[in-house]
């Protein structure tokens, strides 16, 4: 049984969420891999090449995915498209990603991104704003902002998150069986409840 984490936007293998459950996951004797999703750099990130390196550690073989925020998102579009995938958890998973950064920015703000042809955020792996590229909406307009896919799954989200609203992961579950949503009184992180996550999520994770 093979586990890959997918860590989220602006992120990393070494964030505190990937680094917790790939460690839980190996002291029970899984192998779990914890890829860098940003292969072609931050400035080039698209969710294609996301998906592509998902694809070259999977190797076609029945895996299981747990993804945090954006790597949520990507963990259900690889899934929708990949039936040997087993299972999901995800974490405050970003749904509508490319569209959602509207919503967030603005009007203006995305223009200028678009007219300049990138933008610089807070990149919390280097601990400072790193540019990204329009590309990233250009090529994320294309898939699915609810990913199809039909492998059973567990969705942890916050109430409190300001930057994925826990509204998104209601009405995916309200459209399908295959999904079950806890709520948890935390923010979009949710670091201060993985322990809780993980207890409840272990069996349903490593079982069957």
């Amino acid at each position: 049984m093979k586990f890959v984490y997918l860590h989220g936007f602006a992120s990393s293998p070494n964030s505190r969420k990937a680094q917790f459950f790939a460690g839980k996951l190996r002291e029970l004797g899984f192998e779990v891999e914890v890829p860098h999703l940003e292969s072609e750099g931050f400035r080039n990130l698209t969710v294609s090449g996301q998906l592509q390196v998902i694809e070259a550690v999977a190797q076609g073989g029945g895996i299981r995915l747990i993804g945090s925020s954006m790597g949520g998102y990507l963990a259900a579009l690889y899934a929708s498209k990949h039936p040997e995938v087993e299972k999901l958890l995800l974490l405050a998973p970003a749904f509508g990603f490319a569209e959602r950064w509207k919503i967030r920015l603005g009007e203006a703000k995305m223009a200028e991104w678009k007219r300049q042809g990138y933008i610089e955020m807070m990149h919390y792996a280097t601990g400072k704003p790193e540019p990204v590229g329009y590309e990233l909406i250009e090529d994320g307009l294309s898939f699915a902002s609810e990913p199809p896919f039909h492998q059973p799954a567990m969705i942890f989200h916050g109430t409190e998150d300001d930057v994925v609203p826990v509204s998104f992961s209601r009405e995916f579950v309200a459209k399908r069986k295959n999904a079950s949503l806890r709520e948890m009184k935390s923010g979009h992180e949710l670091t201060d409840v993985m322990e809780e996550i993980w207890e409840e999520s272990k069996s349903f994770l490593v079982d069957g």
